[in-house]
């Protein structure tokens, strides 16, 4: 190794280890009869951000995951989405929105969706809270992937995260994780 390189390693090393910058929260694998919703309650307020984790299908088309912080249920979300298909690339915003929203699936569902979704800031009562997220799907060949951001405008601590806006299947898992700060 490099002198200039130890020194970083020894320097850097201890404050960004990769090991250990995860800590699993909570799973949830949805069983036979689908749920409508996933859930997660009691999130410790121990980390400096949040990530999701997600493997799902759905049980139609014309589906799309809604994110929703501490039961809130009033317009104030934010949400922008960029997606494509392989031939035409979208987007939309909403200023006003009943929650955050992932990539519409718009293939039958038997088609596994991934998702990856991040919390940041997430306990930082001295402002609104900010989610970014990278999803996608792919259905031989002609699949979507989007990238979106969104805004809950509320200086409260997540303590609860609810994802629904339909059913996701058997066999669909979702991980929650704490990511440790520097």
């Amino acid at each position: 190794m490099s002198p200039i390189l130890g020194i970083w390693a020894s320097q850097n090393y201890s404050r960004y280890s990769i090991t250990g910058a995860y800590d699993s929260i909570a799973t949830v694998s949805v069983g036979s009869g689908g749920s409508s919703s996933i859930d997660f309650t009691s999130i410790p307020s121990t980390y400096t951000h949040l990530q999701i984790r997600a493997i799902y299908r759905t049980s139609g088309a014309g589906f799309n995951p809604f994110y929703r912080f501490n039961s809130d249920t009033n317009t104030n979300y934010s949400r922008h989405l960029m997606y494509a298909d392989g031939s035409a690339v979208y987007s939309e915003g909403f200023a006003n929105s009943l929650a955050i929203a992932g990539t519409v699936v718009t293939s039958a569902s038997s088609t596994f969706n991934a998702t990856v979704v991040d919390i940041l800031d997430y306990k930082d009562t001295n402002k609104y809270k900010t989610l970014r997220l990278l999803d996608g799907f792919d259905a031989n060949g002609s699949g979507y992937i989007s990238l979106g951001s969104g805004n809950w405008r509320s200086t409260s601590a997540i303590t609860s995260i609810t994802i629904s806006n339909g059913t996701f299947a058997q066999y669909s898992h979702f991980a929650l994780y704490g990511i440790k700060g520097a």
